[in-house]
């Protein structure tokens, strides 16, 4: 007696993790799964929409991972980067940290820290922060999203809207110059842009792997001042366009012929 189909929901979340195994052939697929081909584009196309896969002529790419797997990327770069945005961060101020694994590294940062106040829409930045009785934490509800464990939701742009951080850390997936944040969904690309314009000082948080990246499909505009705080030591020869408002992390670097370390340009 043969085995019953999965129904809609089950296959694509099968579907998905067949992607992420190597498989993205549609006649492949729709051979394994036992379906037509054009039900395996509708459920890539759901995918696709959801943020988890980006589609690719004849099959599709997985390029969403969880946070787990990213924080093992450039883990070194990452936590300098954490460590450089977690030393402008003064006491007794009021700091949003948008959801990713380079923001929860400067959660971590943060957490020994006395009479700071924490407004975060990032679970791995909560879990770093929660035992902490120094750090009033705020958390921003609605809807968890996977796998980058993103609360978002509209009740997180309405609670957006009574709050004014001396300072807000972005996450990125990708960062262009003259585009913006590069994000998995719509909906995390719009609680991006709302944090952005929430804060007082603007950061975009990212190692030298995310510059010029564009893995995804939405956007955050960066249009208002901000300060992009990164590894990439040459990044004044590679992307002139943030050489004004980089903040370099890490050892010394020299430059010109000085040794510069931490925050350039004005």
């Amino acid at each position: 007696m043969s085995q019953p189909r999965p129904g809609t929901r089950d296959r694509r979340a099968m579907l998905l993790e067949a992607v992420r195994h190597g498989s993205g052939g549609i006649a492949e697929l729709a051979e394994e799964f036992g379906v037509s081909e054009s039900t395996i584009r509708r459920d890539l196309a759901s995918l696709a929409g959801a943020g988890h896969v980006v589609r690719t002529y004849g099959g599709a790419l997985d390029t969403e991972r969880s946070p787990r797997e990213k924080d093992r990327e450039h883990a070194a770069a990452k936590d300098a980067i954490a460590r450089e945005a977690a030393a402008l961060v003064q006491d007794g101020e009021v700091v949003l940290l948008d959801a990713g694994t380079t923001t929860g590294r400067l959660a971590r940062h943060l957490a020994h820290r006395e009479g700071l106040t924490v407004v975060t829409n990032g679970v791995t930045a909560i879990r770093e922060l929660a035992g902490f009785p120094g750090i009033d934490l705020v958390v921003l509800g609605g809807r968890v999203r996977h796998p980058n464990e993103a609360i978002l939701g509209e009740t997180v742009l309405a609670q957006l809207r009574h709050i004014s951080p001396d300072r807000v850390f972005l996450g990125a997936d990708g960062v262009v110059p003259g585009r913006g944040l590069c994000c998995p969904s719509l909906e995390q690309s719009v609680v991006k842009h709302a944090m952005l314009h929430a804060g007082a000082e603007a950061y975009v948080l990212a190692d030298h792997s995310k510059l010029d990246q564009a893995p995804f499909s939405y956007w955050t505009p960066l249009d208002r001042d901000y300060r992009l705080v990164t590894d990439e030591p040459e990044i004044d020869v590679l992307f002139p366009q943030f050489a004004g408002s980089v903040i370099l992390a890490g050892p010394s670097e020299i430059v010109g012929g000085a040794a510069h370390h931490g925050r350039r340009g004005s």
